[in-house]
């Protein structure tokens, strides 16, 4: 053995607290074999795109690019919609070409080059556009780079399938969380400097870094060793959706975790409401006191994803329900926070630290419901599984975004709270009742 594979075998080992990385269920000998090289090069792929999306951050940085050119302000309520809806709504489509493929990896190398090309696109309108013109071609230019994170987001999982093995998939998305959370906070320190609203200069340098990061997300994916795998079943798009909506009626669990991940969907609507919170009684003003919302969640981020990861190899399911659980304590403490009127200096720290713990239970939601949608599934069928959640996701992040938009006309931010809490507590119930799929190694 090579002296390079040496240290990867290493690496893999204390990552995951294996003594041999040779055990491996439900991934071929060769598979297992490469399983060391390809946990680093999805580490590695995992930094360049959480580096990015930090970058180009649909909460944080392109609203200050729409500023920054003048665009009106009803596109800049279309960011986020557009980042999160555009990204899954077309997986259902593009699983249905993927199953045709016995290597899935260039799918995720070609989203991984629109997104850098994508984010060029963003740092030159930075520098350069204008108006209602460049507001429309910023969207544009996001609408190309949420379609092409779908496109990465189903063949990484895909990918992830085939090249590591079940019982250290939640240990390699929980390391892949903590990366996420360096990077939030790195980019928290680097909001902090600036003492007010950063302009064209400075976020065409920020969209180059996340161009950056995207390329190397590819290049490591084109590295990546996948064995060919089964064809049978690639189809059209349209049979593609007609067979996802037959499974979703045949299999319970399919739909039931489809049912727990809608309500869940509240940790992630409560998210910015927070932020409105902590916003309005922050006694620093400006800036500042939004990159110390930044930096606290990317601390939250980087410390709780790997303890999430190894309960998720444990059991997904409880890790659902538990987030859940910590998501509606978080919404119910900002909203009694926001009663108490928390003003001056020391307000923006005490929603600063409620954010954090609703981070904490959000990376668990995440990383419990993407092990499980993968554990649950096979080779055969876990591309077309994870489509068809996303895609049923994304349509109803359009419609339960709406209907709390519409709720926020007679409620204030922190009775919203109370109601996503709610919800939350909803589909921890759900969650609870969801069969075990994770058999650790």
């Amino acid at each position: 053995m090579k002296a390079r594979d040496i240290s990867q075998t290493q690496f893999f080992e204390q990552l995951t607290g294996d003594e041999d990385s040779r055990l491996c269920k439900d991934i071929s000998e060769a598979a297992c074999n490469e399983q060391p090289r390809n946990f680093l090069l999805h580490l590695l792929a995992a930094l360049g795109n959480k580096m990015a999306d930090e970058m180009s951050n649909a909460r944080l940085v392109l609203p200050w690019l729409m500023g920054t050119i003048g665009a009106p302000i009803w596109m800049i309520g279309l960011l986020v919609p557009i980042r999160e809806a555009g990204a899954l709504l077309p997986q259902m489509f593009v699983a249905g070409m993927m199953r045709a493929r016995p290597v899935r990896k260039w799918f995720w190398v070609i989203g991984g080059a629109l997104q850098a090309l994508a984010a060029l696109g963003l740092g030159l309108l930075a520098l350069g556009g204008s108006g209602v013109l460049g507001g429309a071609l910023v969207l544009l230019a996001l609408t190309v780079l949420a379609t092409a994170r779908g496109i990465s987001s189903i063949a990484t999982k895909d990918v992830l399938g085939k090249t590591i093995a079940k019982g250290r998939r939640g240990t390699l998305m929980g390391w892949s969380g903590s990366i996420a959370g360096a990077m939030t906070l790195a980019v928290g320190g680097i909001l902090m400097l600036f003492e007010d609203r950063p302009g064209g200069p400075a976020l065409a340098i920020l969209m180059a870094v996340a161009a950056a990061g995207w390329t190397l997300n590819a290049v490591c994916a084109a590295r990546i060793g996948e064995e060919p795998g089964a064809v049978e079943g690639g189809d059209n798009a349209w049979h593609a959706m007609r067979d996802g909506l037959r499974m979703l009626r045949s299999d319970s669990t399919l739909l039931q975790f489809n049912l727990t991940r809608a309500l869940l969907l509240s940790s992630a609507l409560a998210l910015p409401y927070v932020v409105i919170l902590g916003q309005r009684n922050d006694g620093k003003g400006g800036l500042e006191g939004l990159g110390i919302l930044v930096v606290v969640s990317g601390l939250a981020g980087m410390l709780a994803s790997p303890l999430w990861g190894k309960r998720s190899d444990a059991s997904s399911r409880r890790v659902m329900r538990d987030g859940a659980i910590g998501a509606a304590t978080s919404c119910l403490l900002a909203a009694a926070v926001s009663w108490w009127s928390a003003e001056g200096q020391y307000g923006i720290w005490l929603y600063a630290l409620v954010y954090a713990l609703l981070v904490i239970a959000h990376a668990g939601i995440r990383l419990g419901r993407k092990t499980y949608i993968v554990d649950m599934s096979h080779s055969d069928n876990r591309a077309l599984y994870v489509a068809l959640s996303n895609t049923l996701t994304g349509a109803l992040m359009l419609v339960f975004g709406a209907m709390v938009g519409a709720l926020a006309q007679w409620l204030d931010a922190a009775g919203l709270l109370v109601v996503l809490a709610a919800i939350a507590l909803t589909g921890a119930a759900v969650a609870q009742r969801l069969p075990e799929v994770t058999s650790p190694a």
